[in-house]
């Protein structure tokens, strides 16, 4: 039976097996990328946050101890997502007020596109681009379902939330994102999701 990723992660720290955190690297950055930049809307931020999550996992600071009912996946996300938190507050506090005012006009006037060769397909695009034009912990609940496949267990405890919270949030991120694709011209279908 293969290592889990908990089992490489572990490998890497005890044995010092680069190999391992390169496995680990490979099946996580994208979709940690992309995730992280659901919360900070910047792919460039986005991919330095990932390094820095993985710089994180490379050090061993983070504590990892693994356990049934929490995978590998789910830890690397709450780090990735307490990262992009931390580089948030870094940058409100860091900047003066005229300059917040003109990020903040940067980002609702910019027409950002993503970096789609980090996208499988058409129906996975235009589902990134509407989760960006709902609420943010909506979008946060969504993607992980959505892009990472993650059980509402996991989401909950990436999202630091109870399971009920994550529920209430999916469902008014289903609704949210159904009001978005079909103002953009396309049908909802939940068995799509």
């Amino acid at each position: 039976m293969p290592d889990t990723d908990g089992q490489l992660y572990l490998r890497f720290l005890t044995g010092n097996d680069e190999d391992c955190l390169r496995i680990l690297y490979e099946k996580y950055n994208e979709g940690l990328t992309l995730f992280i930049n659901g919360i900070v809307n910047n792919i460039e931020d986005s991919e330095d946050l990932m390094m820095e999550t993985f710089a994180i996992l490379a050090s061993g600071t983070a504590r990892y101890v693994e356990r049934r009912n929490a995978s590998f996946k789910t830890w690397l996300f709450a780090i990735g997502k307490k990262q992009a938190l931390m580089f948030l507050r870094k940058r409100r506090f860091s900047l003066t007020p005229i300059e917040q005012e003109d990020v903040q006009n940067q980002e609702s006037t910019e027409d950002y596109q993503p970096d789609y060769e980090l996208l499988q397909n058409e129906r996975n695009s235009m589902l990134y681009q509407a989760l960006k034009e709902i609420n943010s912990d909506y979008s946060q609940v969504l993607y992980l379902s959505f892009f990472e496949d993650m059980k509402p267990e996991q989401i909950s405890r990436i999202m630091k939330i109870s399971l009920k919270q994550t529920y209430n949030l999916t469902a008014r991120g289903k609704t949210a994102l159904k009001t978005v694709l079909e103002r953009k011209g396309y049908s909802w279908n939940t068995s799509d999701t």
